[in-house]
């Protein structure tokens, strides 16, 4: 007997629906095709040993399996739950009038118990577009699909509800989430706050400049000055996620499993990998590509602390994603995109001792390791960042001062007064929201000066051997210091703060 049951496959952040036809017929064998991985070809033993847990067995007959498209690589342990009832139902072990109508996902215990899937949010998104009734997934992923419209989710948690259901009609409990108001609900401040900062009013004000604009920011200074302290409150500054960026931003994560018995994420994803990282982990690939670091701060952060220490390798990879804001994952049979629209925050010593520029420390490097430290970070990957700040230690009178900072709740209100100015300057242009990511064109139109502007610019350009692409960013930064004042035009004032942002393009710091 044919049964066909429904699966799916996930590739980049977008599943595949997946044909799991079971047929079986007089003989003895057990032939699973269709390009299953080792992890699928190892199904039967889970398969055998939970149906046998719960009074059902795999039949002694000749077992034909076919995954299709049999030309696409499948991969994981989540096939088994469809597998499973594949056979149950080809075997008239239960009925399977109504399995068509169903995505079946899951993998499985010994026991017959259900262990969660990856990508549950994409693989729920594909099965309401094709009309699916419903989708039978492990209990943990089903706050996670239930976010679609559309679809009947039920989560189980052993295969015994599942063939229940099938061969009874006993009712499975449907999972039902108010996805509007589960995310406006968990809308919340970070628990980190610049009220908590004392001093370092100007390094505020570059991160203030930072999150209206969205631009990338390097932080310069002493060890203890601190510089990951400041870069950890900078989510609490940025605009609250809109329910788009959220259902965005939660894909990716559920495609690496990281949204188990949760809904939609409310809060902007902030990453921090440690040095050591390697391409691959920062930027995604493997074997079976995944999305890496800089694709799980889509629409959120992303820092680097200790920038220099990380190997230039790793970051070069990141040049064509800071400026494409996606990343495609090339391999033999197929390729897969994942965006990657991320603020990226660095932080660095001036120098190897960590006191270059201090006079109060003595220099403990020679010219030649501060060559080399500084070598690190290339020139192309430099120009990409849009701020170059330095921050000095906090001196103890303000340390022991008893007056709290300005709040991020009021730095917030300003930055998304500067964000709604720029959504509506581009909501003729699909894909360009905010000034980091304004195109040559845009900047031609929207960032033109006077000619003391002009001449206050070039004058800065020649000195400090700027090259065209910096000219670019100066030009953006100045436009969200102007938004930020509510101006319609650039001035000369805004044109003179942005240079003072670009501390790497000085003499003495660089060569």
């Amino acid at each position: 007997m044919l049964i066909k049951v429904y699966g799916s496959a996930v590739f980049g952040i977008e599943a595949t629906t997946i044909v799991v036809e079971v047929n079986i017929d007089k003989g003895v064998g057990y032939h699973l095709v269709g390009l299953p991985d080792n992890a699928i070809k190892e199904s039967n033993f889970r398969i055998a040993a939970a149906l046998q847990n719960n009074g059902y067995r795999i039949p002694g007959k000749k077992i034909t399996i076919n995954m299709a498209p049999a030309d696409l690589r499948k991969e994981g342990s989540a096939y088994d739950l469809t597998l499973a009832i594949g056979i149950l139902a080809a075997s008239n072990q239960i009925k399977s009038e109504n399995i068509d109508d169903y995505l079946i996902m899951g993998e499985l215990s010994l026991d017959g118990g259900l262990q969660p899937i990856k990508g549950a949010l994409p693989i729920a998104i594909k099965a309401s577009e094709e009309g699916y009734k419903g989708f039978i997934l492990p209990k943990e992923n089903a706050n996670e699909a239930a976010v679609v419209d559309g679809l009947e989710v039920y989560g189980v948690e052993n295969i015994k509800e599942v063939i229940d259901f099938f061969d009874s009609g006993a009712p499975l409990e449907r999972t039902i989430v108010d996805t509007r108001k589960e995310f406006y609900e968990h809308l919340h401040m970070p628990e980190f706050d610049f009220a908590d900062v004392k001093g370092q009013e100007s390094i505020k004000r570059c991160m203030e400049i930072a999150a209206a604009g969205g631009h990338n920011i390097i932080l310069i200074g002493p060890p203890g000055a601190g510089k990951t302290m400041l870069a950890k409150r900078l989510p609490s500054i940025l605009p609250p996620m809109t329910l788009h960026e959220a259902l965005e931003t939660t894909k990716i994560h559920s495609v690496v499993g990281k949204v188990k018995n949760k809904g939609l994420m409310s809060q902007r994803p902030f990453r921090n990998p440690h040095h050591t990282i390697s391409s691959a982990a920062l930027v995604g690939g493997g074997s079976y590509p995944q999305p890496g670091e800089i694709s799980l701060s889509h629409n959120g952060v992303l820092f680097l602390d200790e920038l220099p220490e990380f190997e230039r390798r790793v970051l070069e990879v990141m040049r064509q994603p800071i400026e494409d804001r996606e990343v495609t994952i090339a391999r033999a049979q197929f390729t897969v995109t994942y965006p990657s629209s991320f603020m990226l925050v660095a932080s660095m010593n001036p120098s190897p001792g960590g006191y270059f520029n201090d006079p109060d420390a003595p220099v403990t490097s020679s010219p030649a390791e501060m060559q080399r430290y500084l070598g690190k970070i290339s020139g192309p990957l430099l120009d990409r960042i849009d701020i170059h700040i330095e921050v000095t230690p906090v001196p103890f009178e303000k340390l022991s001062e008893e007056r709290k900072g300005e709040s991020s709740t009021l730095i917030r209100k300003r930055v998304e007064v500067a964000r709604g100015i720029q959504t509506k300057r581009f909501i003729k242009f699909e894909g360009t929201h905010y000034n980091a990511q304004m195109g040559t064109k845009h900047i031609r139109e929207f960032c033109k000066l006077s000619e003391s502007s002009k001449n206050l610019l070039k004058d800065a350009m020649q000195r400090l051997n700027l090259s065209a692409r910096a000219y670019d960013r100066i030009l953006k930064v100045s436009r969200t210091i102007a938004d930020l004042e509510q101006s319609k035009h650039i001035t000369e004032t805004h044109i003179s703060e942005a240079i003072q942002y670009r501390s790497l393009d000085r003499e003495g710091w660089l060569g």
